[in-house]
Formats: C-alpha cells, structure tokens, sequence
C-alpha cells in the first residue's frame, strides 16, 4: 500500500527553482485515490515521452510538469527511447528541445536513442563500424552535446522484446561505436545511460518471453561490457533498469561484483508496479535487505531512473512507476535517501546547483 508522506527536506547548499513545501494540493490523493510524496525532492534521470510528440510535444510537457506536483520531483531528465533505424515512429531530442527549453529548471533531457543507436544498429547489421561512419558518428554525438544534453541517452546493447509490438535489439556493448562514445563522454564529462539486459552466460530465451522476436538463445554480453567499462575509465555508464529485470541476471550479487570491481558504473532504480520482473528490489512494498545492503553500500552509485512514460492523450490514473521509486526513496535512511534521490543525479550528470 502507498502511503502519504508529509515533509519535504531541502538539500543543503542547493536551491531547487520552484519547488515548495507540499502544498494542500500535494497532499491531496491523486487521481486514482492514492497519495505519496517523495520525503526529499528527487531528480528523475530516465523519463521518456510517447511517440506522438512528434506532432506536438506540449501536451506531453504540461502532463510531465503536473505530475511533478503530485511527486515533489524537482527535476525530470528525458530522453528518447532507444530506437531501431527502421522504426518510422523514431525521433530524437530535436522532437521537444526547444518546448522543453521552456521550462529548464524542472526538465532536462539526454539525446542519441533515435540517432546514435540507429547508427550503432545498423552499424552491427552492415559490419561497417570505418573511419566513415565513426566521424558521422562522433559529429552527431557532439551536435547534441552542443544542443545542451546532459548526456546520452537511451542507448541499447541487449534489449529484449516483453511488449506486444516492441523490437529486438542487440549490439555488443564493446562494439567501435560504444567504445567511440565512451571517449567522447568522458572528454566531455557527460554519462552514457544504457539498457541493457545481461546475459553472463549463453541461455536458453526464458520461456516468458516471445520468440520471434527475441531469438530462441541469448548470447553472453557481459564480459563486452566489464570491456566497455575498462575501455575509458573516465567515462561515466550509467545500466538503466536496476529492479526491472526481464531476462532473471542482475541480481544484487551481480550488480555489487560489477560495482566493486568498476568505479565509473552507476545504476538506475526502476520498478514496475505493473511487472515487477525477476529481481525487483522490493516486496510486499519493503526493500528487500540484500538490496538496502547494496544501496547502503555504493550509496553513490546509485539514481533514480524510473521509465516514466508521459503522455497528454492518456490519464496518468492507477500505478504508477515514478510512485514505486517513491515508496522506496521514503523508506531510506534519510542521508542516502538525499544521496540517491538528486546528489548523485547532480554529480553524475554535471546539472547545475542553481536549477
């Protein structure tokens, strides 16, 4: 069960543009009934909006700027989807730069899903990864730096097909475009935030999932992505998707042997109320101890990056993921809660204190 929260703390020595003490209107419950409100305000490192922004990304921005309210979020970084180069629904940053510029004290955004990772995809499929394609490549990754992204986002080395609809991606995390992008990250000390389902091991496709589209066997990607992060260490990975678990392999064990032996991998807290996959962090809506211990830990490691998806068209009714990010973030010790919740979002990607 959510639960209302009815105190806000201020993080020392920043000031948040905006943002308030829990107004009457915060505390009321939302519109399916409940009422949560994060403890402190909180940065959202993975928000996404749909497809149709295409047209007009306004809406999806008012509907984005509104839920804020019911959240005590103080700031939003969004990001396009990581998009496939035949995908006619594909778009990138450019979609709602400039209508989210508007408001660049609550929102942010990373860009390269729908330029950067069609670039890497079909680099895969053609085997071409040449001098050529690395300098379109690396021009398109500084065009968006130049455009005010706080990194790059959302990239995809494994990303299975759990939705109707939706493709099968692969590319190896190690592929040339990975390790190019990883270079211009850390010379310009932004994070790559990547998806990416892990495979230790060569496995049979887990019987939940679909094949076609996945394939019916998953190769192992791991040892290529201990090689990305080993490629530059300077530049920061960001693994989307902690506690969203699709294929059953980021357990917390995997996800500290990882942290110990990498110090410039973060990791992004999503749950699902709607799937809560097969690792998730929390159950029967308390933390799991094995994963407090983790965040306890690397408490500077780890963001929230909930997956949020905003849409104008639909009402933002039922359960939500940015409130499962909350009922966790509220029953954290309050330093790590502070740390987790925006200190680490403000350090990894370089925001400045003033917004």
């Amino acid at each position: 069960m959510f639960f209302a929260s009815a105190a806000v703390f201020f993080l020392s020595g920043i000031s948040w543009r905006g943002l308030a003490q829990p107004s009457a209107k915060m505390q009321q419950p939302n519109a399916d009934g409940e009422s949560i409100v994060a403890l402190s305000p909180y940065v959202d490192t993975h928000a996404h909006f749909d497809a149709k922004i295409l047209s007009d990304p306004s809406g999806e921005i008012d509907a984005a700027l509104r839920e804020m309210g019911h959240e005590n979020a103080a700031k939003l970084i969004f990001m396009p989807g990581p998009f496939l180069p035949d995908d006619p629904n594909r778009f990138d940053h450019d979609a709602f730069l400039a209508a989210l510029k508007k408001h660049a004290d609550k929102l942010a955004f990373q860009g390269g899903g729908g330029s950067l990772n069609p670039m890497i995809q079909e680099s895969v499929r053609s085997g071409d990864a040449g001098p050529e394609i690395q300098r379109k490549f690396k021009a398109r990754a500084e065009q968006i730096l130049g455009d005010g992204a706080v990194g790059f986002g959302e990239l995809s080395s494994e990303h299975v097909s759990f939705l109707p609809g939706q493709a099968y991606e692969t590319a190896p995390p190690d592929h040339p475009l990975f390790l190019l992008l990883a270079d211009i990250a850390a010379e310009h000390g932004v994070p790559i935030d990547l998806h990416m389902d892990v495979v230790p091991q060569a496995m049979p496709l887990p019987l939940d999932l679909k094949s076609p589209p996945n394939p019916s066997n998953i190769r192992e990607n791991l040892a290529a992505f201990e090689r990305l992060l080993n490629h530059n260490p300077r530049a920061k990975i960001v693994w989307a998707h902690a506690g969203s678990d699709n294929v059953g392999n980021r357990t917390s064990d995997l996800c500290r042997r990882l942290l110990q032996a990498h110090p410039n991998l973060y990791m992004e807290i999503k749950i699902d109320p709607l799937d809560l996959g097969k690792n998730p962090p929390i159950a029967n809506g308390e933390i799991k101890p094995e994963w407090l211990k983790l965040f306890q830990d690397f408490p500077d490691r780890f963001v929230i990056g909930t997956d949020q998806h905003y849409n104008s068209g639909r009402p933002m009714t039922g359960p939500q993921r940015w409130k499962m990010a909350v009922l966790l973030l509220n029953q954290l010790p309050g330093d790590l809660r502070r740390k987790i919740g925006a200190e680490n979002a403000l350090r990894i990607f370089s925001i400045p204190k003033n917004q």
